[in-house]
């Protein structure tokens, strides 16, 4: 009952923007009779999804050009494709490590018939998601400093929680993929990534095939430390091959195509 009236909740909200264009926080938590924090987390699902986007003291809809049903459709088709494989890595009794991020929380629906899985995340997003897993794992926080940025926690003492452990494996995505580098990302703080890298067996890199080719000046994760990525089956060959050629395993996900037409 609660989850319905959650998805229940979700949607007013959205229906709301539409209308409005705007909301707040504390608007939301008295219409519908609830916590900020409860509603804080409506949003933070909702952005995740890409239904909108967070502001400070509430959220405004998405520029009417990516609103469109067929873009939002695409976008989560591609989420899922890869997300499906992803999770086709998982093995029950695995030791894994979540990294922040949307393209990392799709996996969280197919971990559902994972039995004995540990999973460490420094998301409270997924934390929160994973709790609500029919076989629910065994869940670790790598505690540490909250960043706005990244919604995630980040530091030193995140870094000292993931050493204390070992993994399986990490699922990681990027804001973008340099052929000849790695990963990349807008976020400065990329030392907790690399740590995670360390401490686990194989780290498995999520990323939509449009980010691959973009050149961000941060460079997250060199192809030395990764194993395989996944992406969408939209990857030109050309790429592909480059990849390949750094010794990383490439995946590329089927997507529905009627889900993945053009705008």
């Amino acid at each position: 009952m609660n989850k319905r009236n959650t998805q229940q909740r979700r949607r007013a909200i959205v229906e709301l923007l539409t209308q409005q264009g705007e909301v707040s926080v504390d608007e939301l938590a008295m219409q519908f009779a609830t916590s900020e924090v409860t509603i804080r987390k409506d949003l933070t699902a909702l952005e995740h999804t890409g239904l909108l986007l967070r502001k400070y003291g509430g959220a405004v809809s998405l520029p009417q050009e990516l609103m469109t049903e067929a873009v939002v459709e695409r976008i989560s088709a591609r989420k899922q494709a890869l997300a499906k494989v992803a999770a086709s890595l998982i093995r029950d009794h695995y030791r894994i490590i979540i990294d922040s991020g949307s393209t990392t929380a799709a996996l969280l629906p197919e971990l559902s018939n994972k039995q004995g899985l540990v999973v460490m995340t420094n998301s409270l997003f997924i934390a929160n998601s994973l709790r609500e897993l029919e076989h629910e794992p065994k869940l670790l926080m790598t505690g540490g400093s909250w960043d706005a940025q990244s919604e995630s926690f980040q530091g030193q003492l995140a870094e000292q929680v993931l050493r204390a452990y070992d993994f399986d494996q990490l699922f990681i995505g990027a804001d973008g993929i340099d052929l000849q580098r790695g990963t990349t990302t807008f976020n400065e703080l990329t030392s907790l990534s690399r740590v995670m890298a360390e401490v686990a067996r194989e780290v498995v890199v999520m990323v939509e095939s449009d980010k691959i080719g973009r050149k961000i000046h941060n460079l997250e994760l060199p192809w030395t430390s990764i194993k395989i990525l996944v992406t969408d089956d939209k990857l030109p060959d050309t790429a592909k091959r480059q990849i390949e050629q750094q010794g990383v395993k490439v995946i590329c996900a089927p997507v529905q195509p009627n889900t993945d037409k053009p705008e």
